[in-house]
């Protein structure tokens, strides 16, 4: 599988001419869907979905049950529960998970999945729920105001995947990132920075 980041969470997989849109929300560049197949929403947040664009693009989009959908477009959606496996732009995907992480000053959560994709590469969304699995790829959230940097390392570590890239980082200035690279490229084995349109080589798959 080819996997390119584009920015904050949005993640593409390309396999055999099939492509897989994770997250492509409004912070996320239009080309992420470009061809795209199937797209999975982990949860209802708008840096998460961009509705408009979705509705648009007409391709089947999945997304948590229980998740609360910005109205500003009619967005048909398949709805899926945690635990559930199912068949996504001709990729095999498991859900998993089920809750957004806590958030702030006990703001209410929102339904949540992460999602793996062909038991190789994972997506968790906004939570630090675990694989269920030892994955090839873990990708990771780096900073969030639900996250301190700590979990997030030993999240990254417990999964003891071969390669982890950050995700969910387009808050993060140069210095800030510089920070968080060096903690995770210090402790979590296989670790490596991807920017926006960066595609990991075939090499290192």
């Amino acid at each position: 599988m080819r996997i390119t980041k584009f920015t904050h969470s949005c993640v593409r997989i390309e396999h055999d001419g099939r492509v897989l849109v994770i997250d492509p929300g409004t912070w996320s560049e239009p080309a992420a869907l470009a061809d795209a197949d199937a797209v999975l929403v982990t949860h209802e947040h708008t840096d998460h979905i961009d509705v408009l664009r979705l509705a648009g693009l007409g391709v089947p989009v999945f997304a948590p049950e229980g998740a609360r959908l910005p109205a500003s477009a009619p967005l048909p959606v398949t709805r899926v529960g945690a635990g559930q496996r199912f068949t996504a732009a001709g990729f095999t995907i498991t859900a998993t998970g089920g809750r957004h992480a806590t958030i702030h000053g006990g703001q209410p959560d929102c339904a949540n999945l992460g999602y793996l994709v062909e038991d190789a590469v994972y997506h968790p969304g906004d939570s630090l729920h675990p694989p269920g699995r030892r994955v090839h790829t873990l990708l990771v959230p780096a900073q969030a105001s639900w996250l301190k940097l700590t979990e997030a390392i030993d999240f990254a570590v417990a999964a003891g995947a071969a390669r982890t890239v950050a995700i969910h980082d387009a808050q993060l200035n140069d210095r800030g990132l510089a920070s968080v690279n060096g903690w995770f490229g210090e402790t979590v084995p296989g670790y490596r920075y991807r920017r926006t349109g960066e595609t990991i080589p075939p090499e290192e798959e």
